[in-house]
C-alpha cells in the first residue's frame, strides 16, 4: 500500500504503461483520475480498476492543451479533496501510426509541432498544473513522476524524439531544484525498448507477438523486452514515500542498455 489514500492523476492512462500504472497504483491504495485523449480507452482502464474495487474516474485530456490538463488536476481536487501525485505518462514517437520513428530529413513542420506539443509541452503542462495545486495546498509536499526514455539519455530512438525526451529530463532536473524547498519531488522514469501500443498515433491495437518481444529484447544486455509493468513499478517507487529523498533523477528501466 505504497500510495495509501493518495490522490493521483495518471496521464496517458488508456493503454500501455498508463493502464499498467493505473492498476498497480490502485492496488497500492491510490485514488485515481485516469486521463487520456482517447475516451474509450480510458473508460476501459477505469472499468478494470473499479472492477477490482478501487476508486477511479475517467477524464478526457489532450495533454498539449493546458486547460484540459488543468481540468484533470481539478477533477482530482473535486473528487478527493487534494492532489498528491501526478504521473505525466506522455509521449508519441511519430504522428504516422506505424510505431516507427522517422529520420530527421523526413520530419515536416506538422510532425515537429505535434511531437513537441505532446512530448514536451504535455509534460510541461502537467508539471505546471500539479505544482500550482501543490503550492496552493501549502503542506510542503507533492510528487511528480514523468515518463521519459533512454532516447533522452543516449543517441537512440530517433533524433527529434530523443530531443523532446532530453528536454523533459532537463525539465525534471530544473523543477526538482527550483521546488525542493517546497517539498516537491520531481523524477523521470526512462524505459528502453518496450512492446506496447506506443507509436500507434491512431490508438489502434498493435499485435505484440513473441517475435516482437524477442526483437525488442535483443536491444538490451539482459535480453528481455521492457514491459509496461516494469516501467509502472519504477514509477510507483518514485511516487511513494520510499523515494522521499530522491529527486531530479532520470531512472533507466532498460535491461542495462544505458550502462552498455
Amino acid at each position: 500500500m505504497l500510495l495509501k489514500d493518495k490522490s493521483v492523476v495518471i496521464m496517458g492512462a488508456g493503454s500501455g504503461v498508463g493502464r499498467a500504472a493505473s492498476l498497480i497504483f490502485a492496488r497500492n491504495g491510490a485514488k485515481l483520475i485516469c486521463a487520456d485523449v482517447l475516451r474509450d480507452r480510458v473508460d476501459k482502464t477505469v472499468a478494470l480498476v473499479t472492477d477490482e474495487g478501487f476508486p477511479a474516474l475517467a477524464v478526457t485530456c489532450d495533454v498539449s492543451k493546458a486547460d484540459q490538463v488543468n481540468a484533470a488536476v481539478q477533477a482530482a481536487v473535486d473528487a478527493y479533496g487534494r492532489l498528491d501525485v501526478i504521473y505525466n505518462n506522455v509521449g508519441i514517437s511519430s504522428t504516422r501510426g506505424t510505431g516507427a520513428t522517422p529520420g530527421f530529413m523526413e520530419i515536416d513542420d506538422s510532425e515537429y509541432d505535434r511531437l513537441g506539443d505532446v512530448n514536451f509541452r504535455g509534460m510541461f503542462n502537467g508539471c505546471r498544473a500539479a505544482i500550482r495545486q501543490f503550492l496552493k495546498q501549502g503542506d510542503n509536499q507533492g510528487v511528480i513522476v514523468n515518463t521519459g526514455s533512454v532516447a533522452g539519455m543516449v543517441g537512440w530512438g530517433g533524433t527529434l524524439y530523443g530531443a523532446t525526451k532530453a528536454a523533459g529530463i532537463q525539465l525534471t532536473r530544473g523543477l526538482a531544484i527550483e521546488f525542493a524547498k517546497q517539498g516537491i519531488r520531481v523524477n523521470t522514469v526512462c524505459p528502453a525498448a518496450m512492446a506496447t501500443n506506443f507509436g500507434q498515433a491512431d490508438g489502434s491495437d498493435r499485435e505484440i507477438t513473441s517475435e516482437v518481444e524477442a526483437r525488442y529484447g535483443m536491444q538490451h544486455p539482459n535480453g528481455r523486452a521492457i514491459s509496461p509493468e516494469d516501467t509502472a513499478y519504477a514509477a510507483l517507487f518514485l511516487a511513494s514515500d520510499q523515494a522521499r529523498n530522491i529527486t531530479g533523477v532520470a531512472l533507466p528501466v532498460d535491461g542495462g542498455y544505458v550502462a552498455a
